[in-house]
This record gives C-alpha cells, structure tokens and sequence, in this order.
C-alpha cells in the first residue's frame, strides 16, 4: 500500500502515544494482554477495504488503490487487520478506525523486495504465499493506527506468533526520523541480508521459530506446580470429570441459577473437557464438541475468584490449539450477547445466516472462529500409534506403545468359541 509502512504509526503525530513507552519496550517484550487491553482487531469484510484506504488517504502518500489490496487480501486473508477501540466496536457490524496491512511473501517475493523490483502498490500476487503457506517473510505494507491505537500492533504481531507465520522475520521501511525510531526501539535494525542481496532500504525483525520445549498448551499441567501457575490439562479421568462438575455446578448453577437439567445436558460423557487450573486448584474448564468439519467450544466456565487471571483465555487458546492439532479448520460457538467482544479476541465473528436465540435465560448468538490449519495436525497417514495415544497427549508415547515390544501371542484364539 505504500513504502514506508511504520513511519505513519502515530499518524504524524510529534510525541509519543501515553500507552505505550517504545523507549524501553522492545517488540518480543510487549505484552499485547497489558498494552493492548483496551483494543481489538478483527479480519475485516471485502467490502470494507475501499472505506479503509480512505481512512489513511491524507496520512499515507501513494497508498494503493483499494482493488489491489482486495486483490492482495483475496490471496490470503490475513494480509489486512481492522483495529477499533473496544468502547465502540460492535462485532456484528465492526467498523476500522486503523488497520495493519502486511505481505505475506514467498521466497522469490522476498528477494524482490529486496531489489526493489517488488511492485508495492500492485503486488503480483505469484509472489504471496497462500493461506496455510509458511512465508519466506512479513512485510508491513502500510499501518495506520492513530493515537492510542498504536499499541494494537502488539496484537497483530501476536497472530503471527503461531504456524505458520512463528519465526518468520518481519520487514519494513521507515521514511522519517520519527518512523525511524519508533521502529528501531521496536527492535527492528536496518539494513537486512536477503538471499544474498544487501537490502540497507529495509529494517528486519528476527524472530527465532518456536522450539517444541516443553508440552503443548493444552497438556501443560502437572502436579506441585506453584500456587499462582496457570497451566491446562484434558480431562481423562473420573476425577478429572468431577472437577469439571464442581467447577461448572459453583458457576452456572449457584451464580447464574441455571436449573441443573439444563446445565448437564446430556453431553458431557461425548466431549472432550479441558480443566484450567492456578497451581493445583481446578478454576475453570471448557467442553468440545466434535461434529463432521467443525467443533463447537461450550460451557466456558470460570470461578469467580480467578475472573481477573488470564486463565479464561488461557484455556480457550488451549481448546483451539486442540482443535487444530485434531485436523479441524472451523470452531462454532453460541456467545453470550456481553462476551461477544471477548470471543473476537480469537477471531470470531458473527457469519452469514447466524442466528441470535435465547436458552436458559441468556441471548446468544452464532459465532464462528477459521482456523490456520496445524503442521502437525493429526490425519490419515499420522503413525498409528500416535493416534492411539491419550487425548491431547499426542506429543508423548503411550503405554501401548511400550506393550509393542512383546510378541504377537494372541492370547484369547485358543478360546474362541
């Protein structure tokens, strides 16, 4: 959209936005949750994108024309990003008052932009990764966040911290001393190395690849873990069972006075259940359901006394990391009409044709989250006895695998009647 795609992040203002302090805040120490608290962004409909290059029109010389970027965003659609405040934005009828534009770029798109022969301003798009395509790099194409909407790059740069955007190095230029050091306490340096092209014209932004260390999120609980820790597990035992109970009975029964039938509604021995727990203390759960090319999120449940911990979002971030490692692309949900604006924060939205209905005493409306789909997602052709391990604990050998090293003696033929 246009060259110089940081420069206008404070939309030409001479001083620094109060909420958040660059000086002594680098980009891999910017909390999103903290700075970006009071913001949200959201992939917005084609035919906003005309309305949103309107907005930057008098703060970005020579931004692209709307068709390009439609032409860019239809290639891969997380290629543009809304920002609102939350105190005005209405998820059913959302409206930008900033965006962030980026390219996804391939190899050969990388090294054109490298030697300035990349056409910014129409990008081909044979030079754009697709959607599930990891991008040789990211480039910010242009951002306008005036304000206090600064600090909602944090959350952008969030949605390109997980598969198959993590580790990718992102890109920029900057055409004035104030875009120069705004992006500079940012982290990024001038002057990037690619594919043996010296590019002193572009700041770059490494980012090391998320190494798998320790256990996926939705397995990161264990026993004796500090008080405060917040940490998830699936549950597959009995007991695990009755935490879910006590957990969702103490919230939706006893607060919201929902009758008991209503709430245990005959589907929880046919879902899986994950438990959030704050050192060894069961505080919140979530029910899945998996149904033929989607799974539904339900029954997200937190107690009262942990409602200001980040355990709400960490156990939904766990269900949908679930979710994708089991192979499914779409999550559906019925949000309760106040915790829309909560559930946007991970992509969801009201679709086409969603319904808004009442039941045991809540208005609810049809919410659906799209999913990048996971390198390891488990699917035919995955080692069998990956499949056959526990529930979310894929990443750890199983005991059947150990009863592998015995002999095939098919004790129970002799027997056959």
């Amino acid at each position: 959209m246009t060259e110089h795609s940081l420069s206008l992040i404070r939309s030409g203002t001479r001083r620094s936005p109060a909420p958040i302090q660059v000086k002594s805040h680098p980009l891999n120490q910017l909390d999103p949750a903290r700075w970006a608290k009071r913001l949200v962004i959201f992939q917005p409909p084609v035919e906003m994108i005309g309305e949103m290059c309107a907005l930057a029109q008098e703060h970005i010389p020579g931004i692209a024309a709307s068709d390009a970027v439609q032409r860019v965003v239809e290639t891969n659609p997380y290629s543009l990003w809304g920002m609102a405040r939350k105190s005005s934005f209405d998820p059913e009828r959302p409206k930008a008052e900033g965006f962030a534009a980026v390219l996804h770029l391939t190899k050969q798109g990388l090294k054109a932009l490298a030697e300035r022969s990349l056409d910014c301003s129409d990008p081909d798009p044979a030079m754009l990764a697709k959607p599930g395509e990891r991008p040789a790099g990211i480039y910010f194409w242009a951002t306008f966040a005036p304000g206090t909407l600064a600090p909602a790059v944090t959350l952008v740069v969030e949605k390109f911290s997980v598969a198959p955007f993590d580790g990718v190095p992102l890109y920029t230029r900057v055409t004035t001393p104030d875009g120069r050091r705004f992006t500079e306490t940012l982290g990024f340096r001038q002057g990037a190395v690619i594919d043996g092209v010296e590019a002193p014209h572009l700041y770059v932004y490494e980012r090391n690849r998320a190494k798998p260390s320790g256990p996926p999120i939705y397995d990161s609980y264990g026993k004796g873990k500090e008080r405060r820790a917040l940490s998830v597990s699936v549950a597959r035992e009995l007991n695990d069972l009755l935490k879910v109970i006590s957990t969702r009975s103490a919230v939706y029964i006893a607060e919201q006075e929902c009758p008991f039938e209503e709430e245990f509604d005959g589907n929880d021995l046919t879902a899986t259940h994950l438990i959030g727990y704050a050192g060894d203390e069961p505080v919140a759960c979530i029910r899945v359901r998996f149904f033929a090319d989607f799974a539904k999120l339900e029954r997200l449940a937190v107690r009262k006394e942990f409602r200001n911990s980040r355990i709400s979002f960490l156990v939904v971030k766990a269900a949908i990391e679930l979710v994708r490692v089991k192979g499914y692309r779409r999550i559906y949900g019925h949000a309760q009409r106040r915790l829309m604006d909560f559930w946007s924060r991970f992509g969801a939205k009201p679709f086409q044709g969603s319904k808004e209905f009442v039941f045991s005493d809540f208005d609810y409306v049809e919410m659906l989250i799209e999913l990048e789909p996971h390198p390891n997602a488990i699917k035919l052709g995955t080692d069998p006895f990956v499949i056959i391990r526990p529930e979310g604990r894929w990443h750890v050998p199983g005991v059947l695998e150990r009863s592998a090293s015995r002999p095939a003696t098919r004790p129970s033929v002799g027997f056959a009647s």
